[in-house]
């Protein structure tokens, strides 16, 4: 996917993020997958910058002087700084030499092997996740319902943000990628099939100078698309993509997760381990997705109307999508998203827990019509925790396609996922 470095910067929800960040440390890595943003969301603070996927002859002068690539203007950015590791202790020790932060800016599309070499960033480095665009971010939401008003216990209250169901096929289909917000929508969707070719024949050969076959990840690839907002096993993936010629070996299946998870193309949401009143055991699969579900239906090289013929799978999608956003604004508050399922059925599609112990719980649903259901869900599923150790949920609420945005009498939040918002 092409940069977006050439068009209007779009504000980031992680833009006060990484200004927080840069006020308290020496340097900051921004990671992410490629063309999510981080290099023009690092520009808009950065004073001075080197590409070095692009740059030859800063590589070359890293290996000469280094002191040549780190000298400029400071907050310096080291763009794809993974391209060269040897950077991180170049970096650590300016930083060590100069006490002052906001130093260095570093971004990076794939997370560098472990090397014994590399010592520890511990008070010197902040991290700095960023992920696709939500919806609020691109302009295609209003971002009505501000998730940190939801679990200060405010109840929502908002009219219907005016996404049709074919709007949100395409939304979809488009994704969060920022250069793709104002193209045409089959440019887009071109986009995001050539973004999947690259990481199948190239990006995963370099993230760690492993030999992949590019026809088994690409079967791998289908198969997290089918399966995708699901707990699909490791084994069930191997069966799924070896086809007719049989089972992928699982040794193989899970080394290209790996892979794809270093690349950040993947992103699993981890099961949420609450104390329990009941005797349910908790399962602790994870939920697999893409980090953007653009590529799940470009995996399968799908289209809006197709989603559309096929509610199931764009239902999947579009829970998908909801947990793309919803892991943005919760990093925003200091949280993490997870999903809960135990032996009894009872499931929850998105817990947020912030790291001050607050928590809310997120059914899911493509169409108004199934609000009912989810809040049924949600019911039954706040009987099974221990709020005395766990906590009382700051908020239960059901997020859907389209409709108003309000509190139910049984005290269960409705809403609509374009009024979704920091």
């Amino acid at each position: 996917m092409a940069s977006s470095a050439g068009s209007a910067y779009r504000s980031r929800i992680a833009d006060a993020e990484l200004e927080a960040c840069l006020a308290s440390a020496g340097a900051v890595v921004i990671e992410g997958p490629k063309a999510c943003g981080k290099t023009c969301m690092a520009q808009q603070l950065a004073a001075s910058t080197v590409l070095l996927d692009v740059d030859t002859a800063a590589r070359q002068a890293l290996a000469v002087d280094p002191a040549l690539v780190l000298a400029g203007a400071r907050p310096r950015l080291l763009d794809e700084w993974q391209v060269e590791p040897a950077l991180w202790n170049l970096v650590r020790r300016a930083v060590d030499a100069s006490p002052e932060p906001g130093q260095f800016l570093l971004t990076g599309s794939a997370v560098p092997a472990d090397e014994a070499d590399r010592h520890t960033g511990a008070g010197r480095f902040s991290f700095l996740r960023l992920r696709p665009m939500t919806l609020c971010e691109s302009g295609a939401g209003q971002g009505g319902v501000s998730l940190a008003a939801l679990l200060e216990g405010q109840p929502p209250s908002c009219a219907d943000p005016g996404l049709a169901l074919a709007d949100l096929a395409e939304l979809v289909c488009r994704g969060g990628w920022p250069a793709q917000v104002d193209r045409p929508l089959a440019a887009a969707c071109r986009a995001a099939r050539d973004y999947l070719e690259q990481v199948r024949q190239v990006d995963v050969q370099r993230v760690d100078g492993r030999r992949r076959d590019p026809q088994r990840l690409g079967a791998l690839l289908r198969s997290l698309g089918r399966n995708v907002a699901t707990e699909v096993s490791l084994s069930t993936l191997a069966a799924d993509a070896g086809g007719a010629d049989g089972p992928l070996d699982p040794r193989t299946v899970a080394d290209h997760l790996q892979a794809l998870e270093r690349l950040m193309v993947i992103e699993n949401q981890p099961a949420w381990r609450p104390h329990l009143r009941s005797k349910a055991a908790l399962r602790q699969a994870p939920r697999r997705h893409f980090c953007d579900p653009s590529l799940a239906v470009a995996a399968l090289g799908g289209s809006p109307q197709r989603l559309l013929n096929d509610l199931e799978w764009l239902g999947l999608l579009f829970e998908s999508l909801v947990v793309r956003d919803l892991r943005v604004l919760a990093q925003a508050l200091d949280g993490q998203v997870f999903h809960y399922r135990d032996n009894y059925g009872v499931e929850v599609d998105a817990i947020v827990e912030l790291r001050d112990g607050r928590w809310g719980a997120i059914e899911i649903k493509l169409g108004p019509g199934q609000v009912e259901t989810g809040a049924a869900g949600l019911l039954r599923f706040r009987e099974q925790i221990d709020s005395r150790r766990t906590g009382k949920p700051a908020f239960l609420a059901v997020v859907c396609g389209s409709g108003y945005g309000y509190r139910r009498s049984d005290g269960v939040s409705v809403v609509p996922v374009g009024a979704l918002g920091p």
